[in-house]
């Protein structure tokens, strides 16, 4: 009887220690590091944060896995990260071209025309006739030369206005060419004027393929009918990149490394785009080469070259402080400085550094406060893909969602309270330790008892 009941004492042992590590691995805002008010504002549910960069340093992996908000009631919010992405932004712009006639002989409605023209050095063309020519002067014209080697973008519409002619429907070819010489066909387009009972219809747009050429020929298939051109514009659409924006990191202090080399340690191995070193002195001029490891003891490598100076020019004062970085995930950094330049003082300077911003974006739900908790060793990613998120997510509605803001004493303080929890971690290690030894010598004596056998 006492065997049974030392029996059930130890699997009741064994159930208790299971559910204790069942309750232990749902997260709690407690388990992390740093923890941050966040103050809302504009409509939801859905609100955005962008990452500053003390985030970055208090957090315990460099893709942000640790990161989570919580609700008053402890509850994880879900959410998703964006990492900083470059946007894609199209422009477009009409302009006026110059035109130039092209003439066949008469009666030769088919043939190609031969116009020989010379470009100046403004991209103007200049027509060029041949003196035999001018006796024999072509009195056919066969279709239009237009000018677009001053628009460097592709051409996606051409309009046209035109005077005499017969109302209609006026069909033409068209190519392009960049050397006057090689001709490339780029479909056909077709002009419409047509007039009745006071009223008129023009069609004067043509599309393009969006290509890019210096020079267009419209060449009519009814010559006799062609019209006399009066302006001719081209529309053309440029694509252009815009980075994502940088978040800058307050100043770190350097210190010596042992070849005599200021360099810096950042928490962990961030993706850096950028850095600025604080030229202290006037007249400072320096030819330096920046360095980087992901490890304390990996190799270096060469991160960038430049020239940084803080000059004197017409009365003020110009700085190149600032190099472009390849964005690898680095935690050391090692400035080396050609002293032929002068220097950069007899205390090594601090340094800024940069990361592309990230996007926070998660959904309401319970009461406020609202916390940013980071910092939590061993922490997976619970990040959603955004549209996932926010169903029937389309790009341009990001700008659109509420704002969550950190305030800057708070995220002042995220590093300081960062490495004050990482400096006591191997208490909590300790403490750990202690607690599975002691999980271990329970189930050790729980084992015990189960297999020895019942007295009579």
């Amino acid at each position: 009887m006492r065997m049974v009941k030392l029996r059930y004492v130890g699997w009741g042992l064994l159930a208790g220690l299971l559910f204790s590590s069942l309750s232990q691995a749902q997260e709690q805002l407690e388990d992390y590091a740093v923890q941050l008010p966040l103050s809302l504002s504009g409509e939801g549910p859905w609100y955005r944060l962008e990452v500053p960069m003390a985030l970055h340093f208090a957090a315990r992996f460099g893709d942000l896995r640790d990161l989570r908000v919580f609700n008053a009631e402890g509850q994880a919010l879900a959410y998703a990260l964006e990492p900083g992405q470059s946007e894609a932004r199209d422009s477009q712009r009409e302009q006026a071209v110059k035109w130039f006639p092209l003439y066949a002989e008469q009666g030769d409605a088919s043939g190609v025309p031969n116009l020989r023209v010379q470009r100046s050095t403004t991209g103007t063309l200049i027509e060029l006739r041949d003196e035999q020519g001018a006796a024999a002067k072509p009195a056919l014209l066969r279709g239009w030369l237009l000018d677009a080697s001053g628009i460097d973008a592709a051409l996606v519409r051409l309009q046209l206005d035109w005077e005499g002619g017969q109302e209609g429907f006026q069909r033409f070819s068209i190519e392009a060419s960049d050397d006057l010489q090689d001709w490339q066909p780029w479909g056909t387009g077709q002009l419409a004027r047509l007039s009745f009972g006071g009223e008129r219809i023009d069609q004067q747009q043509v599309e393009l393929p969006g290509r890019q050429a210096r020079y267009l020929r419209l060449l009519w298939q009814s010559p006799q009918q062609a019209p006399q051109l009066s302006a001719a514009s081209l529309r053309s659409r440029r694509s252009d990149s815009t980075p994502a924006p940088l978040v800058w990191s307050q100043p770190l202090a350097a210190t010596r490394s042992p070849d005599g080399h200021p360099q810096w340690q950042l928490p962990l191995a961030l993706p850096l785009e950028r850095i600025k070193v604080e030229l202290n002195q006037a007249n400072s001029l320096a030819p330096i080469r920046v360095n980087g490891r992901r490890e304390a003891k990996g190799p270096w490598q060469s991160l960038a070259y430049g020239l940084l100076y803080r000059l004197p020019e017409n009365g003020v004062e110009i700085r190149q402080d600032e190099l472009q970085l390849p964005g690898w995930p680095v935690q050391q950094l090692r400035l080396q400085v050609d002293e032929r330049g002068g220097g950069l003082g007899e205390q090594p300077p601090a340094v800024r550094v940069a990361v592309r911003a990230s996007q926070l974006v998660f959904l309401q739900r319970g009461s406020p406060p609202y916390r940013l908790a980071v910092g939590r060793a061993g922490a997976q990613s619970a990040a959603l893909p955004l549209t996932t998120l926010i169903p029937g997510y389309q790009p341009q509605r990001l700008q659109q969602l509420g704002r969550a803001e950190l305030s800057p004493e708070s995220a002042a303080a995220a590093l300081p309270a960062a490495v004050a929890a990482a400096d006591s971690g191997w208490k909590r290690w300790g403490l750990w330790a202690v607690l599975l030894l002691g999980v271990g010598l329970l189930g050790l004596m729980a084992i015990s008892l189960l297999r020895r056998p019942a007295a009579d």
